[in-house]
């Protein structure tokens, strides 16, 4: 397949996919916005023509019927009135005759949409008033003048047929109002039939551009999507020879050949890949032994190179015992230079081999109480402890998955360069303080001591590199690095608190433990905890 030719798409047109659902989207929207217009002119129409029926229409006609009774209470308290002579009656005609106002009002208001009913409205309300005019207020009058009932009788039968007159022109009114009803409900049900109607089309051509858009859709972008999902898939199980064939919108086709062009870059990279992976498990089998070689001769080096240094060691005090009476002050310095070059040589290659140990000859994690490693690390420094005249405390330690070796050896140099780097005018404190994170444990390990200047907080975890003269402060420097590898192998992180002030602060974090796991066997061969022979750099607190 290397080197095929990239195919051609083959398309039915220029239209995109997007170009299509943009089509398609916009007739939708017009015919949304077209049915949306439609239905809120239907609508409009509707809510008017119930409004008017019941906001102006209903109240009409219960007003007129009001008003009617306005007219009756009159004739009511007029009668009673001659009758009686009681004031309180004519008190009550007065009254009737401003709820008359007050509704002849009203109705002028509601009805003045409606001029044929607002004619009928008026006329009725001049024959009132002329009644009023004519009879009942001269009525009223002779009453109070001393009229007796007897002598207002003929008056008051007169009075009766323009009053009866007055209240056929209100029924004439409700008549009216009775027509216009009639008409406006008729007129609702029309405007909520065409309501109902133009919806029910509306509703009709959406579910149909709805169901066209979906078979268009399926057939111009869904389908072609479809036989190339499962022409990837075919070449996805292993059929990597597999050609795909472009198709569909120009999109689609494009992606089709693209997809066709990843493919045979696949291939390609799949064949160069079987090529270099013989040569590469090659060069691991090499690699492996090479490791090995060189393991074994990190370890045979390390054990040659010390007899040698012994050797020096020895001879040269040997000299020193033998010929010391021959020997001056300058001769015997000579000697002691030696003897210190050949120690430290010792100790390096002693902390060279404990640096190059971490995570490759220790290996026993399992569950441990950091409590208990603590008070070993303490034991073994116990008698720099009582010299330093030391204080340490300490939280409550967790129970942690590692290895105990590596862990003692943690807490041993950060306790052993407190206890070392104390200061001259105070007795050495340390705290060891922990906190439970929601994945993790917290550690710190706070001292009293000289301090650490916060440039310096990436070098002291640095091999071998010292802040101090030898001559101050004994050490090979390799004590915080040692440190800082167990740390990482467990998983965690070990830093400076660069703002802590009064005196050094390490801080490092430890994983809290999983699901118990079956514990690992010990590596041949492994050494014994920090402080036991074969050891020393262990015991040797980091220099600064």
């Amino acid at each position: 397949m290397t080197g095929s030719a990239t195919p051609e798409p083959r398309t039915g047109g220029t239209m995109t996919t997007r170009r299509w659902l943009s089509v398609m989207l916009l007739a939708m929207s017009l015919l949304v916005a077209v049915g949306g217009a439609v239905g809120a002119a239907v609508l409009t129409h509707t809510a008017n023509v119930s409004d008017r029926l019941a906001d102006r229409i209903a109240p009409a006609r219960t007003t007129v019927g009001l008003l009617d009774s306005a007219l009756l209470s009159q004739v009511a308290a007029l009668r009673g009135y001659v009758v009686t002579g009681d004031p309180r009656l004519a008190d009550s005609y007065r009254r009737g005759v401003e709820e008359q106002q007050r509704l002849q009002a009203r109705l002028r208001t509601l009805l003045a949409d409606e001029p044929a009913t607002l004619r009928e409205l008026e006329r009725a309300g001049r024959l009132v008033d002329r009644w009023r005019a004519e009879h009942a207020d001269a009525i009223f009058a002779a009453r109070a003048g001393g009229a007796s009932a007897e002598q207002l009788a003929p008056q008051v039968g007169r009075a009766v047929v323009p009053f009866e007159a007055a209240r056929s022109a209100l029924v004439g009114v409700v008549g009216e109002l009775d027509q216009v009803r009639d008409a406006g409900r008729a007129d609702l049900a029309r405007a909520r039939g065409l309501r109902d109607l133009t919806f029910v089309t509306i509703l009709a051509a959406l579910l149909l551009s709805g169901v066209a858009g979906s078979v268009l859709v399926r057939v111009t972008v869904l389908r072609p999507l479809e036989r190339l999902g499962a022409e990837v898939r075919r070449v996805a199980a292993g059929d990597f020879h597999h050609r795909l064939r472009p198709g569909g919108p120009a999109d689609v086709a494009r992606l089709t050949s693209d997809v066709e062009t990843m493919r045979q870059r696949v291939v390609d990279a799949l064949e160069r890949s079987q090529r270099d992976r013989a040569a590469l498990e090659q060069q691991a089998a090499e690699l492996r032994r090479s490791n090995e070689d060189l393991e074994q001769f990190a370890y045979v080096a390390s054990h040659d190179l010390q007899e040698p240094l012994r050797k020096v060691a020895s001879f040269c005090q040997m000299l020193q015992r033998r010929y010391a009476d021959q020997l001056d002050d300058r001769a015997r310095q000579y000697i002691d230079f030696a003897v210190d070059g050949a120690t430290r040589m010792q100790e390096l290659i002693n902390d060279l081999l404990t640096f190059s140990r971490i995570g490759r000859v220790y290996g026993d994690l399992r569950e441990v109480d950091l409590t208990g490693l603590l008070a070993q690390a303490e034991a073994n420094l116990s008698r720099a402890v009582e010299e330093a005249g030391a204080t340490i405390t300490s939280d409550p330690l967790p129970v942690v998955r590692g290895d105990p070796t590596l862990l003692t050896m943690l807490w041993q140099n950060l306790l052993g360069n407190a206890v070392k780097f104390r200061h001259p005018e105070r007795a050495p404190v340390v705290d060891v303080a922990v906190r439970e994170d929601a994945e993790q444990w917290s550690f710190t390990v706070t001292d009293n001591g000289i301090g650490i200047d916060p440039r310096f907080a990436d070098k002291i975890f640095v091999i071998f590199q010292r802040l101090h003269p030898r001559s101050a402060y004994p050490g090979t420097g390799i004590g915080l690095a040692v440190c800082k590898k167990i740390v990482e192998y467990h998983g965690g992180a070990l830093v400076l608190d660069e703002a802590y002030t009064g005196g050094a602060r390490f801080r490092f974090t430890l994983p809290r433990p999983a699901v118990a796991e079956p514990e690992q066997a010990a590596v041949p061969g492994q050494a014994g905890p920090p402080g036991q022979a074969g050891e020393p750099a262990a015991t040797e607190p980091a220099a600064r």
